[in-house]
């Protein structure tokens, strides 16, 4: 991470009160434009004091033409047309078809009406560079808008300052490939004026709605949010949308790091009618990259009979009554992969075509129809079906279960030891005191099949809100420690929360809840959170998100060696995504350590980024995503991808998992690289050598090594490794080479067939140990780490750590200091960084002889005072300081925050990280 988001917000705040409506781009350069005399003043509805710019005016009742082909499939809402402007063969007979630049399409609004944006949804055949104009009469036009440079297909936001027109006009004045220009979708976004409603209390990203509020308000602030966040993926924003119990009638549309909560004890106190909640037309209907998106405690009548929640890994789907069929495959039967799906009830039936893997728990359908590779439920009641057409096959899903792998059904009577994820609701009638919140904290339960609330309120104990610090976007780790060690509670609100020590949760029954994706960025070198071994602890609804200081975890759940019975009143962890690079360069040992015996977790995905900034096998470096050294841990709904070492790796005995899903690390440079001993790589799910008891159901693992090359394809030997004792067992795997990227030589301890094809079909297993005959493995294992306490540095400097050698002193700020360290591994990378700014200096290789030298930028916003240099291996972990004095430019409490936070962002970008291109993934 890099600039503070909440002195963003507050630059953006200030400009956003000299002019009435930013212009934002998504992806694209906005030049500006002057103006024109084609149009009229806007005329905006509403009373309120914020311009909205999000709903759509073009969804029906409006007609478009174009220079060819046929306009109106862009504007006729159906998912499945588009407008072309078509090729020619140039010469004739030469089979080589070539689009035409200057292409158009008009939308006739029908009425003069206020416009603010346009969002043009392109097919693969995109304008790099297009021009937007507006008339009041389709003969005059103005200039609204230009944009230039969009790289690829999708969705593409383009917001300008209202007017009044009739008609808006599109160009394609470049195109982006050879051939023309192609849309699914076209947007025309209306202003509204309204006054978003925030509390003080929960702050300004928690917008509570009310039925009584006026519905077109209501659908203005979500369709504005949505719009922003569809493409957002990596972005700072994040928004909890609370419905106060009643009525609504919106559609509510849900973007990424924004989630939906009804505010009643039940999840029949808000009802919702409506469209489709999450769709992938962003992503040209591939649902792969549908991260970080939440809906939970409401009840739902899509429109139309069936409601659409297309979403992939970290998107969690609780407590939802649906009042018709659940639609879990995007508008065009694009990839999606991973839903999760927990205490909800469908009164029609799920439909899964395209997903490939999906993990349900504890819920009701009518019956649930499709599931590519890897479907997966426990304690789910309802039927199987081929289809959801009058002829299509229903049975049991204990009977489509035992026929597996076709369908590829794993269904499980009842879950184990689980507790549904804590939730704010409404107690009172006052929103603004804390008085009349609460958290329930649901019961522990075990054996259960169905919802918690289907024949009464979910059991379980309120938890006053005033008994909770509410840690707003800002809150330093000091504030929060001190309420921990009190005994409060926390609720993060929505925001990027940057961390400069460890959170120490050290009392019994704390509960740290995040609202809107809430975000914890460790800067400080140590872990997010550590909690003691005591007795039942919840942290729920967290996004941990690796620092490029680096971090020996994100979360530490326990104490080594403590080994303590919580059985009668576990630690739970519910819905908890760690992330290492993305967003940024990160750096981390291990995602999540588990040492505390007899946790639940709930849902978790564990990602070392793939695509996005930071990323690169000497980058975001991570070992492991998850490690368990408690006993007796039950894990539901495991995502965890692309290590670089085992993905997971269990030490602790009697661990239970139900649903694995977890790719490879893409990046892998070479086989020798990866190498694990005399073992060909490293399997994505580990038990170790002395573990007695384990086992697991419905685990899928699958490559796609982008490194290599077709004659040199990397290969792993066994996608999972289990000591072969009697207490193992291990039920439903499979592996899959995505399009043929890789080999999986077997599925588990040298057993199950080679997997390495490009037509993307499963190797399945059934069980193991399969009988008798199985061979006999020897396994690899790590080698013994010691312990690290969770709020130490990642490796803290010692006898064998380098040394820096200061050449100047004192140093100004803005000058450079030329530094040297040895003791390092030959050939790793080495980053510099200052302990005032979550930013990396220099990074450079370490020579054969393990030594360094660099020269290192000192930030030019620094105070006069002390600073600490520290020199870290990426690979090793070896660290040392140096203190240096530094003779700032800027006073110690100094005036220009927002450039100092402005340029720690571009010191973190132009630091030779050597990024990666964003590398999008695969469709699969």
């Amino acid at each position: 991470m890099s600039a503070s988001p909440t002195l963003r917000r507050a630059f953006a705040a200030r400009l956003a009160a000299i002019v009435a409506l930013v212009a934002l781009v998504a992806g694209a350069s906005l030049a500006p434009v002057p103006a024109q005399a084609a149009v009229n003043a806007p005329t905006i509805a509403g009373s309120g004091s914020e311009v909205m710019c999000g709903s759509d005016l073009a969804k029906g009742g409006v007609t478009a033409t174009a220079s060819h082909g046929d306009a109106w499939a862009a504007v006729d809402g159906n998912e499945w047309s588009r407008w072309d402007s078509g090729v020619t063969e140039e010469p004739p007979g030469s089979g080589n078809w070539v689009g035409r630049d200057g292409e158009w399409i008009s939308v006739d609004l029908g009425s003069e009406r206020a416009i603010c944006g346009v969002k043009p949804y392109w097919e693969a055949a995109y304008a790099a560079d297009y021009d937007v104009e507006a008339s009041l009469d389709g003969v005059d036009w103005t200039l609204l808008a230009q944009v230039r440079g969009v790289d690829s297909a999708g969705a593409e936001l383009t917001r300008f300052s209202a007017v009044n027109a009739r008609y808006l006009r599109l160009t394609a004045v470049t195109r982006g490939t050879q051939y023309g220009v192609s849309i699914w979708d076209m947007e025309i976004l209306e202003p509204r004026l309204v006054d978003r409603p925030t509390t003080s209390l929960l702050g300004d990203r928690v917008v509570v709605l009310d039925p009584t509020m006026d519905a077109a308000d209501i659908q203005a602030i979500l369709d504005d949010t949505f719009t922003s966040q569809e493409t957002n993926q990596f972005g700072d924003d994040r928004w909890q949308f609370v419905f106060l119990p009643g009525s609504y009638t919106v559609d509510a549309r849900v973007g990424f790091y924004t989630s939906l909560a009804g505010a009643g004890l039940d999840p029949t106190d808000v009802s919702i009618v409506g469209g489709d909640w999450v769709d992938a037309d962003w992503f040209d209907m591939n649902g792969t990259q549908n991260f970080w998106r939440s809906a939970e405690n409401l009840s739902w009548t899509p429109t139309g009979g069936t409601g659409r929640w297309a979403v992939s890994q970290a998107s969690s789907f609780r407590r939802v009554h649906v009042d018709g069929t659940l639609a879990l495959d995007t508008g065009r039967y694009g990839w999606i992969s991973g839903s999760f799906i927990a205490d909800t009830e469908v009164t029609g039936y799920v439909t899964s075509y395209a997903e490939q893997q999906s993990y349900t728990r504890d819920s009701s359908v009518d019956a649930w129809a499709g599931g590519i590779w890897n479907t997966v439920s426990s304690g789910l009641k309802g039927d199987y079906a081929t289809g959801t057409g009058p002829g299509d096959t229903r049975t049991t899903l204990a009977a489509a279960s035992a026929a597996w792998p076709t369908p590829p059904v794993t269904a499980l009577p009842t879950t184990g030891p689980i507790a549904e994820k804590p939730y704010l609701h409404l107690t009172g009638a006052d929103i603004e005191a804390a008085t009349d919140w609460a958290v329930r904290v649901p019961d522990v339960r075990d054996g259960t099949a169905g919802t918690t609330w289907v024949f009464g309120s979910t059991p379980g104990t309120d938890i006053p809100l005033t008994d909770f610090f509410i840690a707003q976007e800002g809150a330093t780790a000091t504030q929060i420690n001190a309420a921990l060690a009190a005994g409060r509670h926390v609720l993060f609100a929505p925001g990027i929360h940057e961390l400069d020590r460890t959170l120490e949760v050290s009392q019994p029954g704390t509960v740290l809840l995040g609202l809107g994706l809430a975000t914890l960025v460790p800067t400080g070198g140590g872990s997010a959170i550590h909690v003691a071994d005591v007795d039942g602890v919840r942290i729920a609804g967290l996004l941990l998100d690796a620092a490029p200081t680096g971090s020996p975890s994100l979360l530490t759940v326990g104490d080594a060696d403590a080994h303590t019975d919580h059985s009668p009143d576990p630690i739970v962890l519910s819905d908890i995504y760690l992330r290492v690079g993305g967003a940024g360069a990160g750096i981390v040992d291990d995602a999540l350590v588990i040492a505390a015996n007899d946790t639940i977790v709930d849902h978790v995905w564990a990602w070392r980024a793939d695509h996005g900034t930071g990323v690169g096998w000497t980058v975001n470096t991570a070992e492991h995503g998850l490690v368990v050294d408690g006993d007796d841990v039950s894990i539901y709904g495991l995502f965890v991808e692309h290590f670089q070492g085992y993905n997971v790796l269990w030490n602790g005995d009697g661990g239970r998992t139900v649903f694995f899903q977890n790719e490879l690390p893409y990046d892998v440079p070479d086989q020798e690289t990866w190498q694990n001993g005399n073992r060909r790589g490293y399997a994505a799910y580990k038990v170790a050598t002395d573990v007695t008891t384990h086992e697991a159901w419905g685990l899928g693992s699958y490559s796609n090594f982008t490194e290599d090359t077709e004659e040199d394809e990397i290969t792993v030997d066994n996608a999972f490794e289990v000591p072969q004792v009697a207490g193992v067992a291990m039920h439903r795997m499979l592996t899959v080479s995505l399009g043929g990227e890789g080999i999986f030589e077997h599925v588990i301890n040298g057993v199950g067939d080679r997997q390495f094809s490009s037509d993307t079909v499963p190797t399945y297993l059934e069980a193991y140990p399969t009988g008798p005959d199985d061979p006999i493995f020897t396994p690899v294992d790590p080698a013994p780490e010691a312990p690290t306490p969770a709020s130490a540095p990642a490796a803290p400097a010692s006898i064998s750590a380098p040394s820096l050698d200061p050449h100047s002193a004192p140093v100004p700020a803005g000058g450079r200091i030329a530094v040297s360290g040895d003791g390092f591994t030959p050939g790793e990378d080495v980053v510099v960084t200052i302990d005032s700014k979550p930013a990396i200096l220099a990074r450079v290789v370490a020579g054969p002889d393990g030594a360094f030298h660099a020269d290192v930028p000192v930030p030019d916003d620094l105070s006069t005072g002390e600073h600490v240099l520290t020199a870290t291996g990426v690979l090793s972990g070896r660290a040392a300081s140096l203190t240096i004095q530094v003779q700032g430019l800027l006073a110690a409490t100094g005036a220009g925050e927002f450039a100092a936070t402005t340029a720690a962002a571009l010191a973190l970008l132009a630091a030779g990280l050597g990024l990666l291109a964003a590398r999008r993934r695969l469709g699969r």
